[in-house]
């Protein structure tokens, strides 16, 4: 049975510590243990990829607040996310395994409550997870048709403009590409991850430095940190709404460094590794995010044309940006063309991680027998990669995509399941730690010593607000169109992985099952 009570024994130094403690916890080494401290950083700092969130999501805080939404929201969404990153790291130091979130909430609810607890916690982790690879190739998708559309003219100059057939075509060949790089050996995979992690280094460094520069119009100090743009078009007049609005930007971006958890059965000393990752990739993510932040809107001159769709990126903010500040010093937008190349770069290496992510969590998922066709997803191949959850998360992730052409609204409402439906799945876990286990749980090397219960609940609150702030209508008045229809899918996948529960599961889901020994 998986609830044996544990001694944490100490390893001796020639053992992996990671190892050790994965055989404690009843799992086998299946995956190879290849990866450094560096790599398994670099997974989840790339799939947090600053230039990946803000250059997506920039219009939105531009809308909603500016400057100061997006300036001020960055660090409040930053030190909160740190809070979160830090209990989450507390978690994985004790527990190293590739299920991470649900694997945590099945030890720490107890026996009675544990296979119901991994179930939720599971299901809202993988469904999340399979949302965040949707959208960021997506926003790829996005990001190849406004480079096509900028080179061949721009939008007043007769310029190409794909369909949303096209738009959905490219996100197909982008997932194929990811799942193909995914079906590589972990020390191909961890070359490119590191390879990514650099890429959004410099690139971040390039951009905050070079587009301010060549920008013949630069705005004032005065505007960067004290501008406040309530005109949003959305009859949204409330300044404490429009700011709140505008933070889901920095949120959306700062996800996804789960992902250190998932790759801790690879991870050399998994348990003092792993919680190094999540921390390292959020403070670091945090720093540079707010300099390419700075950086960009330090070239924002006119806001209600950079959001026009009018203008010749089609209202797509940063591109406008990039390509007007080249075109306007040097007659010609190419350099901005070949800058919004070097994002689109860092989106295909974002998503490349994901799905790495992804089929991590489908393979430990599966073993434990929680998925349809569980055999075949945990199936291991001779490169020690679990091949085919590989590219059922690709084949998952394509289909959410679909929504997309039957309507905008039901596209975007599987894309806030990427940011809610994670972070309520980031959020079980540690609720469970400051709760039910509050005294029984045992810390790893890493710990947050007497600060775990203070710290552990700040991040449960700060999840149980945004899931309420990110619920709140985007525009006035309210119609089928304009609805947010966050809550409805997040009840939604509430209401299925409960009623699958309450039917099926809980007659025959025990949580992790322990392999050791078969």
């Amino acid at each position: 049975m998986a609830w044996s009570s544990e001694k944490m024994n100490l390893p001796s130094h020639t053992a992996d510590t990671g190892h050790t403690r994965l055989n404690e916890l009843g799992y086998k080494q299946e995956l190879k243990r290849d990866l450094s401290m560096l790599s398994n950083f670099a997974f989840s700092f790339s799939i947090i990829s600053v230039l990946t969130g803000i250059t997506t999501l920039y219009n939105t805080g531009l809308n909603f607040g500016g400057p100061v939404s997006l300036v001020y929201g960055w660090l409040i969404a930053g030190a909160f996310t740190m809070f979160v990153g830090l209990s989450m790291a507390e978690i994985c130091s004790s527990y190293p395994t590739s299920g991470g979130l649900y694997y945590w909430s099945a030890k720490l609810a107890g026996p009675n409550w544990a296979p119901f607890a991994s179930w939720i916690t599971g299901w809202f982790n993988i469904v999340g997870q399979w949302a965040v690879t949707t959208s960021i190739d997506f926003s790829l998708a996005q990001m190849i048709q406004v480079i096509i559309l900028l080179s061949t003219g721009g939008k007043n100059g007769g310029g190409y403009e794909a369909s949303k057939y096209v738009v959905i075509g490219l996100h197909g060949g982008i997932l194929l590409l990811h799942a193909l790089i995914n079906s590589l050996s972990i020390s191909v995979l961890s070359f490119f991850g590191q390879l990514a992690a650099a890429w959004n280094l410099v690139g971040v460094m390039v951009l905050m430095i070079l587009i301010p520069s060549v920008t013949t119009e630069r705005a004032s100090a005065k505007f960067v940190f004290t501008h406040f743009n309530t005109d949003n078009g959305d009859g949204i007049g409330n300044k404490a709404y429009i700011f709140v609005l505008g933070l889901l930007m920095s949120q959306y971006t700062l996800t996804g460094y789960d992902a250190s958890a998932h790759m801790t059965e690879e991870t050399k000393n998994a348990d003092k590794n792993g919680p190094k990752g999540i921390i390292s990739s959020i403070g670091i993510s945090i720093i540079f995010g707010w300099g390419y932040l700075l950086g960009i809107t330090f070239a924002v001159t006119n806001i209600p044309y950079l959001l026009s769709e009018d203008n010749d990126a089609g209202g797509y903010a940063i591109a406008e940006i990039f390509y007007m500040a080249f075109k306007n010093r040097y007659g010609s937008g190419v350099g901005g063309i070949v800058c919004l190349g070097v994002v689109a770069v860092a989106i295909f290496f974002c998503g490349m991680s994901s799905v790495t992510s992804n089929s991590r969590m489908a393979y430990a998922f599966s073993r434990d027998g929680a998925m349809p066709f569980s055999s075949l997803w945990h199936k291991v191949n001779k490169q020690e990669v679990p091949i085919n959850a590989v590219w059922f998360s690709a084949f998952i992730s394509f289909c959410m995509a679909l929504t997309y052409l039957g309507s905008e609204v039901a596209f975007q409402a599987m894309v806030s399941i990427a940011t809610i439906g994670l972070y309520i799945a980031y959020a079980l876990p540690i609720f469970l730690r400051v709760t039910l286990a509050r005294k029984s749980f045992v810390p790893g090397p890493f710990n947050l010593g007497s600060y775990g219960i203070l710290i552990g609940w700040i991040s449960v609150l700060w999840v149980a607000t945004i899931s309420v702030l990110f619920s709140l209508p985007v525009a006035y008045p309210i119609t089928s169109e304009t609805l947010n229809y966050t809550p409805v899918a997040v009840c939604g996948l509430l209401v299925l992985t409960g009623s699958s529960w309450i039917l099926s599961a809980r007659h025959w889901f025990e949580g992790p099952i322990t392999n050791i020994n078969s």
